[in-house]
């Protein structure tokens, strides 16, 4: 189950080399999350809020691709944007978010995704395309509420949608590195400072946490052990969706009952793969599935390892205890 509270209707202009070519398509993190984990034969339902004309073309579209659709009626527009990408680059032409969700429709969807929920093994939680249009409170519950025996909660989120989810219970992270810098989670992208980053998940309830760090190898840390994300360098053609077809993948292994080292390589390659398309949360399931032996998780080196800096940090020097007391 995929909860994607306001999906938003994506229009793109392309070159097709004798004219224009319009692509119309149903876009949002969790619709983006849902294409992928469908292309990988895995059954998923979105659970969302639909309103507006946007809303409506919306609804028609997302069952087209092979998604289960849980539709909730509301007041709020869904959004929407026009890119054009006729010079080889995106180039927004108008954006709107939509509107917030008001709190009668917020209370029948969120009804619908925890009994959807529920009957799930793997439950993503995605934002919407304006983080403001939804309380964080609402991520701490559905994590509460869907954490159970067999179950895991992925937690697609950034900033305090994400701390809400991990205090409710969200066992998997999918979160990318300048989300961790922004938000104040992380002092800078070195190493040292991105693992400090996901001990902290760790200790905040993480079992999975996964780095993207865009063209440098992902970080993963899975139940206490650290890698880096080994893959092909690949050139992207569109760097857009990455991140949200790493998150399916590893959702698709996980309802597969797969381990999570797997898990993280199956992400690893649906991301990798959906960089070198065009289209957001697209991709062929059988290629993915063949680029699997060329993702490696590679541990990382020992003083990186928690065990490692820990045992360095009892035995620091005189000097360096007394310091620490005197900053606390």
């Amino acid at each position: 189950m995929i909860f994607a509270p306001l999906p938003i209707l994506t229009v793109t202009a392309e070159d097709r080399g004798d004219g224009l070519d319009i692509h119309l398509h149903a876009g949002g993190q969790g619709v983006w999350q849902a294409r992928m984990v469908a292309a990988l034969d895995t059954p998923v339902t979105v659970c969302a809020l639909f309103g507006g004309e946007t809303g409506q073309v919306l609804r028609h579209l997302i069952p087209g691709e092979g998604i289960q659709l849980r539709a909730v009626e509301g007041t709020a527009r869904n959004g929407a944007y026009i890119h054009d990408r006729r010079s080889g680059r995106r180039v927004v032409w108008a954006e709107d978010p939509g509107d917030p969700i008001q709190r009668h429709e917020l209370d029948e969807l969120y009804n619908e995704a925890l009994v959807e929920g529920f009957a799930a093994k793997v439950c993503v939680l995605s934002g919407p395309h304006d983080p403001a249009m939804l309380a964080a409170d609402v991520y701490r519950r559905f994590a509460h509420d869907l954490s159970g025996p067999g179950r895991h909660v992925i937690a697609d989120l950034a900033g305090d949608n994400l701390t809400a989810a991990l205090a409710g219970g969200a066992d998997v992270i999918k979160v990318s590195h300048e989300e961790l810098m922004r938000h104040g989670r992380a002092d800078s992208e070195s190493l040292d400072d991105l693992v400090a980053a996901l001990d902290r998940l760790r200790a905040e309830g993480a079992k999975i946490a996964v780095v993207s760090r865009a063209g440098d190898p992902a970080l993963a840390m899975i139940d206490g052990a650290y890698y880096l994300v080994e893959m092909p360098a690949l050139e992207p053609f569109d760097p857009r969706g990455a991140g949200d077809s790493m998150t399916a993948g590893i959702a698709a292994a996980l309802a597969a009952g797969r381990e999570p080292d797997f898990a993280v390589r199956l992400g690893a390659a649906a991301g990798a793969l959906n960089v070198t398309r065009s289209g957001l949360g697209t991709g062929d399931g059988s290629a993915v599935i063949r680029l699997l032996p060329h993702i490696r998780l590679q541990p990382l080196p020992s003083d990186l390892q928690q065990g490692d800096r820990q045992h360095r940090r009892r035995v620091a020097s005189p000097d360096e205890l007394a310091a620490e007391v005197s900053e606390q």
